[in-house]
């Protein structure tokens, strides 16, 4: 005989899609207290930038809980960041373990997505509206709740998390790069990335979310009808149009019971599927130039060049600054030689296509320039990552670059980040070369 275990999971039944703030509602009508949520969201150290609260709503005359996440002016305004900066916020926010790996797991696989559409690398996609602050809040709430809830862990470390088909929407919808068609092509890749069973509903509105689409097809164990539990409770969540069904998120809380011998047999077949579907992935990757476990890769880049020489040098390193704050890559000059004899210089900008439009109007805003060349172009490009040190002074970020794949990759460059160097230095008194010199050797003697 083997011993029964009762496993607590959740089933996500989505009738009219799902989205990050329809997860923080149906959550909080579970029983997770909105104040333990702004707690531990709070410790991301962006609670200056929204105001998260919840209120009871009808939807066809069914009650719900909406959650709102109401940006504060002048704190998100053109504010972008990518992946890295929101790993680096989820991964010193001291939050419970679990919460911070699925965090990370979803921004990951978002990013992924988003990259894939756009050709470029995961951690240079700007997350625009979709990682915003309400994205960071939606996300990471989520991942409290299931956390606070008790959903127990299959062997991937993943919450027991199952959900239903999803519907496919239709129309179109306003987005950071216009007017897109419903599902958007994030969605579509996420979709494609854990091949989700959809359907139509016949609603042509944009029902599932970037958002909503990243955390269950990161967190999900499988698609399709609720499986075998005893149910606990059900927790609804509402979006914010109305629809001609309830437009509501319902997690269905409750306990399976299965052996200890079948719940390992489950859990290597969980293992397996996800190896298989990642496996995949990756190879389509490949085949679009662009894939997130090989170095070096290639990208497409824009590169927008001018010449000016008639401008004061004071305003070129403003107009640098102001270039870097919308995304550009990268910003050079050189000294050239122009007509008349005048000495000027070549000012080039290289940047993805989705921030040439507003790095071409600063130039031209910000410069005394008449016109401007636009070049696209491929690079090869590292990856790399950031991790973190501790030294006997305090805290270095390292960028570790590497070429191969994950499973045999070779370590071509590791770099300390000089603004951790620096601020160390400037801390202790002490000569930058000599803090800088201690990461490296301290990296070193770790690996």
């Amino acid at each position: 005989m083997f011993d029964v275990i009762m496993s607590k999971i959740v089933y996500f039944q989505c009738p009219t899609g799902i989205s990050g703030d329809m997860c923080l509602g149906a959550l909080v009508n579970l029983g997770v207290s909105l104040e333990y949520l702004v707690e531990n969201l709070n410790k991301l150290g962006i609670e200056q930038e929204y105001k998260l609260w919840a209120e009871f709503v009808t939807r066809k005359s069914q009650q719900a809980v909406m959650v709102h996440v109401d940006l504060i002016k002048n704190h998100h305004h053109h504010h972008q960041r990518h992946l890295p900066e929101i790993e680096q916020i989820i991964q010193t926010a001291d939050l419970p373990p679990r919460v911070e790996a699925w965090s990370l797991a979803i921004f990951r696989q978002l990013a992924v997505a988003e990259g894939a559409v756009h050709g470029i690398s995961p951690e240079k996609v700007h997350f625009h509206e979709v990682g915003a602050v309400d994205a960071i809040v939606d996300v990471v709430g989520t991942c409290l709740g299931l956390d606070w809830l008790g959903i127990d862990s299959n062997s991937e470390g993943l919450p027991l998390l199952y959900c239903s088909k999803l519907p496919t929407g239709g129309g179109t919808v306003g987005a950071a790069h216009g007017i897109m068609a419903v599902p958007v092509p994030a969605v579509l890749k996420l979709w494609e990335m854990r091949k989700c069973p959809v359907y139509s509903n016949g609603i042509e509105k944009e029902l599932v979310t970037p958002t909503g689409a990243a955390i269950v097809t990161t967190l999900a164990t499988e698609f399709g009808s609720p499986p075998d539990m005893n149910l606990e409770k059900v927790g609804m969540g509402a979006g914010n149009k109305n629809f001609k069904i309830p437009n509501i998120l319902r997690i269905w809380l409750g306990e399976t019971a299965e052996s200890e011998n079948s719940k390992k047999d489950k859990n290597k077949g969980i293992k397996h599927k996800i190896t298989h579907e990642e496996t995949k992935h990756n190879s389509e990757l490949v085949n679009q130039q662009h894939q997130d476990s090989t170095s070096p890769y290639l990208e497409n880049i824009s590169v927008l060049e001018t010449q000016i020489d008639d401008i004061s040098p004071q305003a070129i390193g403003y107009i640098f600054e102001e270039l870097f704050a919308v995304g550009a890559v990268d910003v050079f000059t050189q000294a050239v030689g122009m007509k008349k004899n005048r000495p000027g210089v070549l000012l080039t900008v290289i940047c993805h296509s989705e921030q040439l439009t507003e790095c071409e109007t600063i130039l031209f805003r910000e410069t005394t320039t008449l016109g401007i060349r636009r070049f696209s172009q491929q690079r090869s490009v590292l990856q790399r990552e950031i991790q973190q040190l501790e030294t006997e002074y305090g805290k270095v970020r390292v960028k570790v670059a590497w070429i191969g794949t994950l499973q045999n990759k070779s370590i071509t460059n590791v770099h300390p980040e000089y603004a951790d160097c620096a601020e160390l230095a400037r801390k202790y008194n002490i000569p930058w070369q000599e803090i800088h010199r201690l990461a490296l050797q301290t990296w070193y003697s770790k690996n």
